[in-house]
């Protein structure tokens, strides 16, 4: 068993490792554009990566706005029960987000989507109608990519297949993106 968990957090060591700077500090400025332009910000996922969505709506809306005095509207679109029973009801399941954006979302407005298999068919159509309406886009996949990696505008690998180990990656990625703001507070003055 302690050689098992050795090797566990070896792997997730290198799952972390393998997060891209760069391409996290790029949707830090995608933050603070829609901060400073009053957008409003998506997310969402499934499982474990819906939890992370979650997490990071509660985070960036209440902890991140708290310190900067300016607040982030952000919604979780897998946090309402109510709305994706009756639409994976009424139409299918891959339609319980991008029938939410119809209602919500303008163009300049930004869609973060997390996703291990990068492939989960309600993603992949939030993503595309996004795009299709100026939405910006932001995918955070796992190793395997997916068809998200090939059509959203910016994607972010954590190049884990593991889904534990994946999504424990992306909570990473979105804590980064929360505590960027909670941490460097002038970041939202630039």
């Amino acid at each position: 068993m302690k050689q098992w968990i050795g090797d566990y957090i070896q792997a997730q060591k290198a799952a972390l490792d393998s997060i891209p700077v760069d391409e996290v500090a790029q949707i830090v400025e995608k933050l603070r554009v829609a901060l400073k332009e009053d957008r409003q910000i998506f997310v969402c996922g499934n499982g474990g990566s819906a939890s992370n969505a979650s997490h990071f709506a509660t985070d960036l809306g209440k902890g991140s706005s708290d310190k900067l005095g300016k607040r982030f509207r952000v919604l979780s679109l897998n946090d309402n029960v109510s709305w994706i029973t009756a639409l994976g009801n009424d139409y299918a399941y891959d339609q319980v987000y991008v029938r939410q954006l119809q209602n919500y979302a303008k163009p300049g407005d930004l869609l973060l989507v997390l996703s291990v298999s990068g492939s989960s068919p309600n993603l992949v159509e939030a993503v595309r109608w996004a795009k299709d309406h100026g939405v910006k886009t932001v995918a955070l996949v796992g190793a395997k990519k997916g068809k998200l990696a090939e059509i959203a505008e910016q994607t972010v690998v954590v190049n884990d297949g593991h889904y534990g180990r994946a999504e424990d990656g992306q909570m990473g990625i979105c804590h980064i993106l929360c505590y960027a703001f909670m941490e460097i507070p002038e970041l939202a003055k630039g």
